[in-house]
């Protein structure tokens, strides 16, 4: 793959990784306040690649003078890879991180925001990281898949809305939680839920036959091959659903410097195969949480759900430390920061929680 040397100018409202990887968003042209949108961004180095994944072949011969029949005898099908986009910045000051989306999700949502603000990715890349933005096997462009799955055609926005901590719908209304820093207007909820992606090796809509360990081995193999471009370990960053391999994918690799687990679906418990994959190798791991968990509407069914998730990583942190680890959960409503949801990396204080980790980086991962 040839290497492009640019220099991006960070435009009023424009994003750069967004363009630059031919994924433009209608929402780009609202302008902001913002004055990190003002400051040039020089990038050394940028691309696509896979990683991981596996080549099944079917039985039989392939005959090149009949490569219209139908059965796929004897041919070959490469499946189950990450796809990785990755940009690295002229001040490569900084570990690099490599980000895995959540559940529906792709790598999209680190790379804008449903307003057309920066996303974590320009933002960590100012800070002088190299990124790499992971869609993992069966998602996004890594959707060649080994198993067969279902497309849902079910009809789930409002579900989404209400399980993310976003708000209620009301009369055919989106009306976020009070203090909300989700940008609800028309045009934005419009653009977070085609962010939505379905998962081509699933049949389930809610995710119960997701496949944590063929992500994990691909995530790891992404890891690996950042380690083999760069001489560096990353810090990996995950959300809900992605926190999962995340934990698994530490048995995998050597290479992952530290853990920034976004409001993931739980932690692994105490002397479990995951919590040694980590705390054998002495990796320092934080936990983001926003609000609307402790304070949740109780009539919600999944408040209880967040209060559970959250409590598992409490108890991992509790574990890790006893034993001389290096792990912290952020309870932001505690930090002074509220508002958020289960998406603060496109709220709008997006950049004051990427400051906060940034800060954690800087104190706790070498």
């Amino acid at each position: 793959m040839k290497k492009r040397k640019i220099t991006a100018l960070l435009l009023t409202g424009v994003i750069s990784v967004v363009l630059l990887a031919g994924c433009g968003n209608a929402a780009n042209n609202t302008k902001t306040k913002d004055d990190t949108d003002s400051k040039v961004l020089s990038i050394a180095e940028q691309g696509i690649f896979s990683a991981g994944g596996t080549t099944v072949t079917s039985n039989g011969t392939f005959n090149p003078e009949n490569q219209w029949e139908e059965s796929g005898a004897g041919q070959t099908s490469h499946v189950d890879h990450a796809n990785v986009l990755y940009q690295i910045p002229e001040k490569n000051t900084e570990l690099p991180m490599v980000f895995l989306h959540g559940y529906g999700q792709s790598r999209m949502g680190w790379m804008t925001t449903p307003d057309g603000r920066e996303g974590w990715s320009e933002m960590f890349l100012k800070k002088g990281h190299g990124v790499f933005l992971v869609d993992e096997p069966r998602r996004g462009e890594a959707g060649m898949t080994s198993v067969s799955g279902n497309i849902s055609t079910k009809t789930l926005d409002q579900r989404w809305y209400t399980q993310f901590r976003i708000g209620r719908w009301e009369n055919g209304k989106s009306v976020v939680n009070e203090g909300s820093q989700f940008p609800n207007d028309d045009t934005s909820v419009d653009q977070f839920f085609r962010q939505m992606t379905p998962d081509t090796g699933m049949k389930s809509d809610m995710g119960a036959d997701f496949d944590n360990k063929t992500v994990a081995k691909a995530l790891a193999a992404t890891i690996d091959e950042v380690y083999k471009r760069t001489g560096k370990n990353s810090i990996l960053v995950t959300h809900s659903q992605g926190g999962g391999p995340g934990w698994t994918a530490a048995g995998y690799t050597d290479h992952i410097a530290a853990i920034v687990a976004i409001e993931p679906g739980g932690a692994p418990a105490a002397g479990s195969e995951d919590y040694k994959a980590v705390t054998d190798k002495n990796i320092p791991v934080t936990f983001y949480f926003g609000d609307y968990i402790d304070n949740g509407d109780p009539s919600i069914q999944a408040t209880k759900m967040w209060q559970g998730m959250r409590q598992t990583c409490y108890d991992f942190a509790a574990a890790y430390t006893a034993q001389g680890g290096k792990c912290t959960v952020v309870d932001l409503p505690k930090e002074g920061i509220t508002g958020n949801d289960h998406f603060m990396f496109e709220d709008l204080n997006n950049g004051e929680i990427a400051d906060h980790i940034e800060k954690w980086i800087q104190e706790n991962v070498k």
